[in-house]
């Protein structure tokens, strides 16, 4: 779980500004942008992988720094990789990863650069981490702190895609109940779709797209309020045109959800963009020619209140994400 804000806001407040960084560390940014040479920007993230199915830990530890370092409209070039693990690892479990990690990486064009390996008597689980650099041109950078008013509000992939497929992996029992067999079965081939590398770069490249973020932890509640809070901007959301998977209405009513807990479940490869309304038509056309998904939820608007709209009625947008995600992955709950 992320730190409250007014905890990473005192940490962050011991970072010396340097002019040579365009984007520093601050709430809401997946990635850092620092001067490279004349023309171009270095784009940098990291981040941890754990809890997650190891046939997978590989792909998504790239995939996860990868996604985040093209939401800033950049693709990654170089990473390093630390894998971590108690003491009882085996090198086989290393190699395993380390094999899915590369083909990931080979997949997308990126070189590993270095990394680190390591057993520790502290270390309770297998944690990764990755770090990614890509570059920019500097008129082609991205940031979520560029929403104008008026730009509409565009989402790519469902909310909560990342909560069912995670829950179809470690919950399988459950989510057979639930969903059913062969539904369970599908969704557990879905766990690619939490890399939003390909989605972001073409979004990142088409003229009148103003800004990127991404649903990971604290669902859409965290990426729309950490918009508009970078933009200055306020917002106004229709319920009716989300993007709800019908697995997430099964365990909303299993699990007694509110709308809130909904629009905050870790949607890691969903995207959120502002998009200007004069090239909403072209991007129509751009996703539909891929096959994307997609939404557009409503508008981004001067006045900063942030508005939910749901059958008629006006209520205000959750300020605060409470993402019901670690329940759904980690208890033993009967239903």
């Amino acid at each position: 779980m992320k730190l409250a804000a007014k905890d990473l806001k005192s940490m962050l407040s011991y970072i010396k500004k340097d002019p040579r960084v365009v984007v520093s560390p601050q709430l809401g940014f997946d990635a850092g942008v620092h001067l490279i040479d004349g023309d171009r920007y270095l784009v940098v993230s990291t981040d941890p992988c754990l809890g997650v199915p190891e046939e997978w830990f590989g792909w998504l530890l790239v995939n996860y720094v990868a996604s985040d370092v093209a939401l800033f409209g950049a693709k990654m070039e170089f990473c390093t990789i630390n894998l971590l693990a108690p003491l009882t690892t085996t090198p086989e479990v290393f190699q395993k990863i380390m094999k899915q990690a590369c083909d990931a990486a080979n997949e997308l064009g990126i070189a590993i650069v270095t990394g680190h390996t390591g057993t520790y008597e502290g270390v309770s689980t297998l944690v990764g981490v990755c770090t990614g650099y890509g570059y920019v041109d500097k008129d082609m950078l991205i940031t979520p702190r560029d929403a104008k008013p008026k730009d509409d509000i565009l989402c790519i992939k469902p909310i909560g895609l990342e909560t069912v497929v995670n829950f179809a992996w470690t919950r399988s029992a459950l989510a057979k109940r639930l969903f059913g067999a062969q539904r369970t079965r599908a969704l557990t081939k879905l766990v690619s779709m939490q890399s939003c590398v390909k989605e972001a770069l073409l979004l990142a490249k088409t003229k009148g797209v103003h800004a990127l973020h991404d649903a990971t932890e604290g669902g859409l509640t965290s990426a729309l309020n950490e918009m508009a809070q970078a933009s200055n901007v306020g917002f106004t959301v229709n319920w009716e045109n989300l993007l709800i998977l019908e697995e997430v209405h099964k365990l909303k009513t299993a699990y007694h959800l509110s709308d809130a807990q909904v629009l905050s479940l870790s949607s890691t490869g969903t995207i959120v963009a502002a998009v200007s309304p004069q090239a909403r038509s072209k991007i129509e056309d751009i996703l539909l020619q891929n096959g994307i998904e997609f939404s557009f939820l409503g508008s981004f608007t001067k006045n900063v209140q942030r508005v939910l709209v749901k059958h008629g009625t006006k209520t205000l947008f959750p300020q605060d994400a409470d993402d019901p995600y670690a329940r759904f992955v980690s208890i033993n709950d009967r239903i």
